[in-house]
């Protein structure tokens, strides 16, 4: 289904003038609504309405097409659904869904897109609009409660939460746009943003308080510059000073700011120190560093204009990072204002970025990372790379899953994903559990969840059209639901046809309840990848674990490995798109996870069709899991990106030739080589 996102930017601003073109964090408004939509995974197309040239240019650069909002539709009368319904009149290829993104919210984070756009895919909702949690009490002007009884005040916790309006963004079905001709219809759903990404830029004020905000709300990204220039005090130290019995200064420095420096060297970026202290330590790190060096400088603005016009270099390619109000001068003169998390208060909210790490532990060398990762490889590293590197990386430890070794050089162990493709009746999961057996497969999993805890309260009573008619969404997650007596028929199946069964828990009472099953290992779905809480309980079971980390950075696996150990652990490189395109498997992925964790690593995909899984299979799978289901065109989220029993005998078939084609690695003549090599080879040595 097409996704298309919509950001309407009039030119004209009643509360502050061409707003949509004011910079926070060093990027205009419009250009920060576009990048998260083009951030988004599931929109497929940005357009920006408008009838300002600059505007446009900003938009283009930054990703999206533009659509001329002719002189009727760009007054301050106009409606930002008379932009959208224009933009949708001007589409050759009609969307399914269609995303209005207002530029007045400068925080708009990509995944709160994206989830708000699978509850209108799945039909949970028609609209899904970004909303503010909140228990707060409001008044009329005439002092009457709007939504209290001012002679009843009910603690907070025992008060069901509102929903105030952000105006971010506003998922809706296309055609129910054009039906009703507003952004409200049918049933709506809201996606909970939090508090710092609730503030509406309607006036300069608010304005200031979004600037302010951009430091500490933006995530960091790669910084592309052409020179690096640094302050000293505060930067490379932590702006305290030792001074011996003799008056002679000593300064703490960090010696991964010297590797991050070399870095940057290495990979042709121009570096400075600026200082307006004269003093030898200074001079004494920048020799260390193989940096040059200013001091004693007392406008630091002006000697930087000159260095820049001297190197030739674009203001507008250059980051210089500060901590005081003597940095502010060179900071408004470049493209990459950068400061350290304790500066003064101006100098931070003057910065485009504010670092996560202070001045002498690891600011220059977090700055330097951000500016390598935003160049290219080759360039990184001056040295020409070897002809051939001999890596050894140790073998991780099998871990034993029922009567199964799952790990390097055991038959692959492959999983059928029944997951909730069973639709809550027991009769499908029984033929998928046979479809499983008999292509070969060594287990089948399923998911477990307690509704009450995983549906969310604003999605309880959405009316949902099912195959077995119209009910609320917490009525079909009830309905789909397998409870002890239908996993206890499972277990039976699965033990009549040699297969292990196990599921992903959603929540810790799921946890308890797989538990009271006895089943073998627990898998964890991605979506829990950052559940401390669900984490604990799982590697409180003593049971091996299968790791699922889709949608997540190494950092959040990181913290996840620290709970779960390593001793049990399986880990399942994902990607977590339905259906799975080829460009975002990113399979090498694989080597890297097990290089990291020391952990076999397996694959669980969603793609259509066998190759990438085949693939990961090359590259040191050691499990693989897929959707399974017996027809794609069955009613449900998962079918259409599951195998039918045909193809998923064919991949286990291809896995196992695989597996004999792989061989030992060990270079030799083979038998069937000999009589060609007689017949064919005329020298010998």
């Amino acid at each position: 289904m097409r996704v298309l996102a919509v950001v309407p930017a009039r030119g004209g601003s009643v509360g502050v003038p061409l707003k949509n073109l004011a910079a926070v964090g060093g990027t205009p408004l419009v250009a920060r609504a576009v990048k998260a939509c083009v951030r988004a995974e599931l929109i497929d197309e940005v357009v920006v309405s408008t009838d300002h040239a600059e505007i446009a240019a900003v938009a283009r650069e930054a990703g999206a097409t533009v659509i001329h909002r002719p002189e009727e539709l760009s007054d301050a009368t106009a409606s930002s659904e008379s932009a959208v319904l224009h933009v949708l009149d001007h589409m050759s290829d009609s969307p399914d869904v269609v995303v209005l993104v207002q530029c007045t919210s400068a925080f708009i984070d990509p995944a709160d897109l994206d989830t708000a756009i699978v509850k209108v895919l799945d039909g949970t909702a028609d609209v899904v609009f970004s909303g503010l949690r909140t228990h707060e009490f409001l008044w009329s002007a005439a002092g009457a409660g709007v939504n209290h009884d001012p002679s009843f005040r009910p603690r907070r916790q025992d008060r069901e939460p509102h929903f105030r309006e952000t105006g971010a963004f506003y998922v809706m079905r296309a055609e129910g746009l054009r039906e009703h001709g507003h952004r409200f219809f049918g049933a709506v759903a809201v996606q909970a943003v939090p508090s710092r990404h609730a503030v509406e830029v309607d006036t300069a004020e608010d304005l200031e308080i979004v600037r302010a905000l951009a430091p500490f709300v933006d995530q960091p990204e790669p910084i592309d510059v052409d020179a690096v220039i640094t302050d000293f005090d505060g930067v490379h130290t932590d702006d305290r000073a030792y001074v011996d019995q003799d008056g002679r200064e000593m300064v703490a420095v960090s010696r991964s700011d010297g590797m991050g420096v070399a870095l940057l060297r290495r990979s042709g970026v121009k570096l400075m120190i600026m200082s307006t202290e004269h003093n030898p330590v200074v001079a004494a790190r920048a020799r260390k560093l193989g940096v040059p060096v200013l001091q004693g400088l007392t406008d630091k603005r002006t000697v930087l204009r000159d260095w820049l016009t001297i190197e030739g270099l674009d203001p507008a390619r250059v980051a210089y990072i500060g901590n005081d109000v003597n940095d502010l001068g060179p900071m408004s003169d470049v493209g990459w204002p950068v400061t350290v998390p304790d500066a003064h208060p101006r100098v931070r909210a003057a910065a485009r970025t504010v670092l996560t790490r202070p001045g002498g532990a690891g600011a220059v060398r977090e700055l330097c990372d951000r500016v390598l990762a935003a160049r290219p490889e080759t360039e990184a590293v001056a040295a020409p790379a070897p002809r051939a590197e001999l890596r050894l990386t140790p073998v991780a430890r099998p871990v034993q899953i029922g009567d199964a070794l799952i790990g390097a050089g055991r038959p692959v162990y492959v999983i059928g994903e029944i997951g909730i493709n069973h639709n809550g009746d027991l009769d499908i999961a029984r033929r998928l559990i046979d479809v499983a057996a008999e292509a070969g497969c060594q287990a089948v999993k399923f998911q477990k969840r307690t509704p009450e805890i995983c549906v969310p309260l604003e999605q309880r009573d959405q009316i949902r059209q099912t195959p077995w008619g119209e009910m609320t969404y917490m009525e079909y997650k009830l309905r789909t639901e397998f409870g002890l007596d239908e996993y206890t028929e499972i277990a039976a199946h699965c033990r009549e046809r040699g297969l292990h069964w196990f599921a992903s828990p959603w929540d810790v009472p799921s946890v308890d309840f797989l538990e009271s099953m006895d089943v073998v290992t627990h898998k964890i779905a991605s979506a829990g990848v950052t559940d401390l809480e669900l984490l604990r309980a799982l590697a409180a079971t003593g049971k091996p674990l299968i790791l699922s980390t889709g949608m997540s950075t190494l950092e959040e696996i990181d913290r996840a490995v620290e709970i779960l150990g390593t001793s049990k652990l399986v880990l399942m490189h994902a990607t977590s798109t339905y259906p799975l395109p080829p460009e975002e498997a990113n399979l090498r992925t694989i080597v890297t996870l097990q290089e990291r964790y020391g952990v076999p690593v397996g694959y669980s995909g969603h793609e259509r069709g066998l190759q990438i899984s085949l693939a990961a299979v090359t590259l040191g799978a050691v499990t693989v899991e897929r959707h399974i289901t017996l027809d794609r065109t069955m009613w449900g989220s998962d079918h259409a990106a599951s195998l039918e029993p045909a193809g998923l005998e064919h991949l286990v078939r291809d896995i196992r030739i695989i597996e004999t084609a792989l061989g030992d690695g060990v270079k030799r003549v083979f038998p069937g080589e000999e009589a060609p090599k007689s017949r064919l080879r005329r020298v010998t040595v």
